[in-house]
């Protein structure tokens, strides 16, 4: 195998197939970078879960496969003047290295043992927006489950329509939504879940254009399509929160408040509060004003948030960084706080109708006074 290719482009192929190499493996070909010459150079990193291809622009002299080395590989790559790098590998898997003045010999392994990739392109693929499948991830994945109490819910579950993608997350205690509009109708109509290791590799590949990426659907796995990258990963199996039932509908109570505003009281309130120091901030909903408060053992903080609309002096407590986390990912000015009583859960939905999200938190127990 023999080809030669640009540094730079060599290192973002490698930056990007390297994500899912496996650390440790007892199938020691999956600690490498898979390494396949053919109509272009294609590297590829697997840990049995996610798969990462990556496709770089390279003149190939000689076609040909081999494991190379992954660390020591693309720390020798990142260090090389810039300019073209020539890469051969004879038969008995000695690489030469080359660019400029400086060369480099190492041993690479044959590609036999290296598993099969599953076989996703059989389906019908789905078109999106990489920015659009960018905010569908970004905006749901700090919602997903941490605990492996239920599986299903440590994943990101995606729902596709005619007329739209929908991506939900839930970990009991909060629930994100995020929904996208396609300009044209998908054609299809199916839901499943992605883990969320996985989706957080797609997200760090995905860039903030409106170039489209694509995923296509398989029997146990996803496979996603992004620039010159393809992303399979497998899917959670089991039985997902009917999220529509759990979320209030027609809340008697309804503020609109600007997202920076009240972002910004909620973080400062947050000041108070830490894994080691916790405490709910106390939320008082009263007419045209939001007043929050907290104390723990290390000081108290207060805060007030100008909202439009009469709560009726509800009162409720919420974690602050449920709250927080939501806020930062809401992609509208304004955001219409929906509640229903002082023991029912606050809806986040848009104040602006291009925008379909909503994110629901539910309260925690306060003290009286």
């Amino acid at each position: 195998m023999r080809f030669t290719c640009e540094k730079n482009m060599l290192v973002q192929g490698l930056n990007v197939a390297g994500r899912t190499v496996a650390q440790k493996s007892s199938l020691s070909v999956l600690e490498g970078i898979f390494c396949r010459a053919g109509a272009q150079l294609y590297l590829t990193g697997y840990n049995m879960e996610t798969a990462i291809t990556c496709a770089v622009d390279a003149e190939i002299t000689d076609t040909g496969t081999c494991i190379l080395p992954a660390r020591l590989f693309g720390d020798i790559i990142r260090r090389l003047p810039e300019g073209p790098v020539t890469v051969v590998v004879d038969e008995s898997y000695k690489v030469s290295i080359r660019a400029g003045y400086a060369s480099f010999n190492i041993s690479a392994e044959s590609a036999e043992d290296y598993p099969e990739l599953p076989d996703v392109n059989s389906g019908r693929k789905v078109p999106i927006p990489q920015k659009a499948l960018k905010e569908l991830i970004s905006g749901t994945i700090f919602s997903v489950a941490e605990n492996q109490g239920r599986p299903i819910h440590t994943g990101v579950k995606f729902e596709v329509a005619d007329d739209s993608i929908s991506a939900i997350a839930v970990d009991g205690f909060r629930l994100a939504r995020r929904t996208y509009h396609p300009d044209t109708p998908t054609g299809r109509q199916m839901d499943f879940v992605v883990p969320a290791a996985g989706l957080k590799e797609a997200e760090k590949i995905l860039t903030d254009s409106d170039e489209d990426a694509a995923f296509t659907l398989g029997p146990k796995h996803i496979l996603f399509e992004i620039g010159n990258a393809t992303l399979v990963c497998r899917l959670l199996e089991g039985e997902f929160l009917d999220w529509r039932r759990v979320v209030p509908a027609n809340s008697p109570v309804k503020l609109v408040a600007h997202v920076s505003d009240l972002a910004s009281s909620v973080e400062r309130v947050g000041l108070m509060v830490s894994e080691k120091y916790k405490s709910p901030v106390r939320c008082v909903f009263s007419d045209q004003v939001l007043q929050m408060r907290t104390m723990t053992t290390i000081g108290a903080a207060e805060d007030r948030c100008a909202i439009a609309g009469d709560g009726k002096e509800l009162e409720i407590g919420f974690n602050v960084r449920y709250l927080a986390d939501a806020l930062r990912v809401i992609p509208s000015e304004e955001v219409v706080m929906e509640l229903t009583n002082g023991l029912s859960p606050l809806v986040l939905t848009p104040a602006e109708e291009k925008y379909d999200f909503a994110y629901m938190i539910l309260p925690v127990r306060i003290k009286n006074g």
